[in-house]
């Protein structure tokens, strides 16, 4: 049904397939940031598709991962809970300002996972209604899931006093 809504876009559909699931098919579709909002306000209204819920908003950082063409890939879990069944929709980004649009207006819970997403790996929602860290402070100028931030930080964890057991 979105091939046939939406015959210009390549949504690239494939399987996606857990050990649980092997005999329910469940399917990821790819999604550019300027088509968005449309595609997910028609999976989220259309009688077809039903997807009420927002079950999760995630990013990965593909720096480095073989034949990936972009750096960000924002990944939305769909269900419909009238119909019975799910979809992942991914919406990829890339540097030096990577941002897709805020789905905030169409599922209210998107609100807390594009924060933590913002935070986390610095992908932009444009439109949302209150873009602020929400794991960090606003102070903070990196991101810390991203594959280039360093494993042992950037001097943030030597301003607290450590506290041993003797001296708590």
């Amino acid at each position: 049904m979105l091939i046939a809504k939406f015959p210009d876009i390549d949504f690239a559909p494939h399987p996606l397939m857990t050990r649980a699931e092997k005999s329910h098919e469940q399917l990821c579709a790819r999604v550019p940031p300027e088509r968005l909002l449309e595609v997910m306000r028609f999976l989220r209204t259309d009688d077809r598709c039903n997807f009420e819920q927002l079950c999760d908003l995630t990013c990965i950082d593909y720096l480095n991962f073989p034949k990936a063409r972009d750096r960000y890939g924002v990944i939305y879990s769909l269900l419909s809970i009238t119909k019975g069944h799910r979809l992942w929709v991914k919406c990829f980004a890339n540097d030096p300002s990577p941002q897709v649009p805020s789905v905030v207006s169409i599922w209210k819970g998107a609100n807390w996972l594009e924060r933590e997403v913002w935070d986390m790996f610095g992908v932009r929602f444009t439109g949302h209604p209150d873009l602020r860290r929400i794991l960090t402070w606003e102070a903070f100028e990196a991101h810390p899931l991203r594959k280039d931030y360093p494993l042992r930080g950037r001097g943030e964890r030597e301003d607290f006093e450590r506290i041993t057991r003797e001296s708590a």
